[in-house]
């Protein structure tokens, strides 16, 4: 992990532009991972953004060097060789990443998620004796790949319906074989689509009366004869993140393939909600962007503009910055006190303020982008400036299942309403 840091000076960054600020308390290994991101991305990731995004291809060079910092084991268990990060520590990291570079942070969180899924969030739910040895050899098969060989894992999980949130049985299936499965079916927006090494796969075990509970999550290697990579890829913003669809026809995956045992996805998807939060560090990341980029426009820090032009002194300016100060600053707090409260089964206030952080996480970064461009002006309409970018990217963040704006406000509605089992007789 030292690497990268010897190759460059950890960059001393102001604590308005961080993703904890200056108050926030942080172990010593939570404040070394995130000096390692945020020199990442200072010294190489925020220049090759417009590149991805402009040509709509996959950061594997971002890839390259996070594999070199040991950042792809991020959320591997120490005792498997990885840096054994928390859903906190994993927050804090890859909002760092985020301010670079949106499709390197909302693709590392599919990745990362295919370790802390097997891995600390495996540890907290119930498993019978055998189950908890059969995943133990699993995933050191999985978590091996990535440690030795530095492999990359994507996480196609979305059908267009609840299935992901564990509402409904995945249309994608997996039949039992000797010695496997066999896996037919589909999946749309799979980030990391022709980039990733294996795709964890989530999908309903076919036999008859199947339900939610029989769900499976089986890694299909990026070879394997039957998988396809269909579509396009030219959409609004993250369009570094390559994420075209995947179909499946007769793949055949071995029995050491299985991320998870067999019903154990649904048991997560009920018991762990801040699962379904991992995408949103990612645009908390874009939001601290958006501010720094406003206030350091406005005194005239950007470089590659010529002679620096102050505009603070204007009133507009300043009450537009302060409007944006608020913005980020409720959106941080709920942030950090959301993701310091992710547990297994938390109660109904944490779930409802975890689906309250995922809302004003996605909504506030659209709207800081907006207020950038507002009084940063005309200039921050051109792409060799971040702001048109980011704009468009924070655009996307509402729109992601499985946990969409509507989907939120859906559920804090009905939960805070309900108690479990109420109805209007």
């Amino acid at each position: 992990m030292n690497a990268v840091l010897k190759d460059s000076p950890v960059a001393t960054v102001d604590p308005r532009f961080t993703v904890c600020g200056s108050s926030f308390s942080l172990t010593d290994e939570q404040r070394e991972l995130i000096d390692l991101a945020e020199t990442l991305g200072r010294t190489r990731f925020s220049a090759r953004a417009a590149e991805w995004d402009r040509e709509a291809t996959f950061p594997m060079a971002n890839y390259d060097d996070m594999r070199q910092a040991g950042l792809l084991g991020l959320c591997v268990p120490k005792a498997q060789g990885g840096l054994g990060a928390d859903i906190t520590t994993y927050a804090l990291v890859s909002a760092t990443i985020g301010k670079f570079c949106g499709a390197t942070a909302l693709t590392f969180n599919m990745h990362a998620c295919s370790s802390m899924w097997p891995g600390i969030l495996s540890d907290a739910l119930d498993m019978t004796a055998e189950q908890r040895a059969e995943h133990e050899r699993h995933r050191q098969v999985h978590f091996r790949r990535i440690i030795d060989d530095g492999a990359i894992y994507a996480q196609p999980f979305s059908e267009g319906t609840a299935a992901a949130a564990g509402r409904a049985p995945f249309g994608t299936a997996a039949t039992k074989v000797d010695g496997g499965w066999l896996i037919n079916g589909k999946k749309i927006f799979a980030s990391l689509a022709g980039s990733a090494d294996y795709y964890g796969v989530l999908c309903t075990e076919d036999k008859e009366g199947r339900s939610v509970r029989d769900s499976l999550y089986l890694a299909v290697p990026k070879d394997a004869p039957g998988f396809q990579i269909v579509g396009d890829w030219d959409p609004l913003g993250m369009r570094g993140t390559v994420s075209r669809n995947l179909t499946f026809k007769d793949v055949w995956v071995p029995d050491e393939a299985q991320m998870m045992p067999r019903g154990v996805y649904f048991q997560a998807a009920s018991r762990w909600p801040h699962m379904f939060m991992t995408l949103s560090p990612t645009y908390m990341g874009i939001a601290i962007a958006a501010y720094e980029f406003t206030v350091r426009y406005l005194r005239g820090e950007i470089e590659g503009m010529g002679p620096p032009v102050k505009r603070r002194m204007y009133p507009t300016k300043q009450i537009t910055v302060a409007e944006m100060h608020i913005l980020l600053e409720q959106t941080r707090a709920l942030f950090l006190r959301a993701f310091g409260e992710a547990r297994v089964d938390p109660p109904k206030d944490v779930r409802l303020r975890a689906y309250a952080a995922q809302y004003t996480i996605m909504e506030n970064a659209n709207r800081l982008c907006q207020l950038a461009i507002r009084t940063c002006g005309g200039q921050s309409m051109l792409k060799s400036l971040p702001l048109e970018r980011l704009y468009r990217d924070s655009r996307c963040g509402s729109l992601m299942l499985p946990w969409t704006a509507e989907l939120c406000l859906d559920r804090i509605g009905r939960e805070a309403l309900y108690e479990p089992g109420e109805g209007d007789d």
